[in-house]
């Protein structure tokens, strides 16, 4: 018989932002397919209770922490113990957590502690007959596989976007504290503040509905013979500011300053989507200046309605890539676009 356990981490306020809530909707399908299965929820950060109390209608029957100061910042070596008292005090032998940086770094390490597997980046979770499956996606997301394993405890790690957010109920969750002797060489480590940008500077918006990617187009010579780069930048500032939207690049955009070439000053490989980039999940995507080469578009294969501008009808985006292809000067179409939008904000 199966032990589900979901296993997540608290935000600074303690509550569980929606990549967990993601984690937490398929362990409750998993407990609904799996005969005779058992679901337990743990918590780890400083304040614990109040996200236990956002899910104590989820339909698990126990609720296990381990809180405190010494939890509230990630850190491999006390998150590692965390995680493994956790493990060890449910006797889980699924353990379900949403695939955060944090716990990608940690939960591989606590699964060779308890001698387990692990599988990162799950996009599905199935059951055939009374054994568990994963979906994931290899060959930067060409190839999907649906695998199984029989070594348990097996840790699924669920890529944030790709499941709904779970139906929750909240109430008063009784909790029960693992308490763990953590000794100094588990805090060695110490954050000793944070640096972010500012709003205006933030482009990489992974909740926001829209993706907005810049091709090299942008930076190269224009119908004048001329570049206009700090139009350019002007133009994707003012509608990054005016929709709120995630900014992308394709790769040939970010790589032109190692040639030696004008590149937006805003762009760094964070941005990068595609072969050798990120595959976000935006339900919307709008391309401007790029020819939907393969490299690139392959990091669109989970944008829900996809949208480019490029000068060229015969680029890869006509080519089955775009659900709709606009023929235009990206210089031109933004530039209305943005006046447009300057007309609906809010006095």
């Amino acid at each position: 018989m199966e032990t589900i356990l979901f296993l997540a981490h608290t935000e600074a306020d303690g509550s569980l932002g929606k990549p967990a809530l993601e984690a937490l909707g398929v362990c409750q399908g998993l407990q609904k397919s799996l005969p005779g299965v058992q679901f337990a929820a743990a918590l780890v950060g400083e304040t614990t209770q109040p996200g236990a109390d956002a899910i104590a209608g989820c339909g698990a029957s126990r609720f296990l922490a381990v809180s405190g100061p010494d939890f509230g910042q990630s850190r491999y070596a006390s998150d590692a113990a965390a995680a493994e008292a956790l493990c060890r005090a449910a006797q889980a032998t699924l353990v379900v957590a949403p695939a955060t940086s944090r716990w990608n770094r940690v939960l591989p390490g606590v699964a060779q502690r308890l001698g387990g597997r692990v599988d990162t980046h799950v996009t599905g979770v199935s059951t055939d007959g009374a054994k568990p499956a994963i979906n994931r996606w290899y060959y930067r997301q060409r190839m999907e596989a649906q695998l199984s394993r029989a070594q348990r405890p097996w840790f699924i790690l669920i890529d944030p976007g790709s499941q709904p957010a779970a139906p929750i109920a909240a109430g008063h969750a009784a909790v029960e504290a693992v308490a763990i002797p953590l000794p100094d060489s588990c805090k060695r480590t110490q954050v000793t503040g944070l640096r972010v940008p500012a709003a205006d500077a933030q482009t990489i918006r992974p909740d926001a509905r829209l993706l907005f990617v810049t091709g090299a187009g942008w930076t190269k010579k224009q119908a004048d013979g001329q570049t206009h780069v700090p139009e350019a930048e002007k133009l994707i500032r003012g509608f990054l500011q005016l929709t709120r939207a995630s900014l992308g690049s394709s790769k040939s955009l970010v790589d032109l300053g190692g040639e030696g070439q004008a590149v937006l000053s805003f762009l760094t490989h964070l941005n990068q989507v595609g072969q050798t980039g990120s595959t976000p999940r935006h339900p919307k995507g709008l391309s401007t200046c790029c020819h939907g080469e393969e490299p690139h578009t392959v990091g669109w294969r989970f944008i829900n309605e996809r949208r480019a501008i490029s000068l060229d009808p015969n680029c890869g985006w006509a080519r089955g890539k775009a659900d709709v292809l606009y023929v235009a000067d990206a210089f031109a179409v933004m530039t209305r676009v943005n006046a447009l939008l300057e007309t609906q904000k809010p006095a």
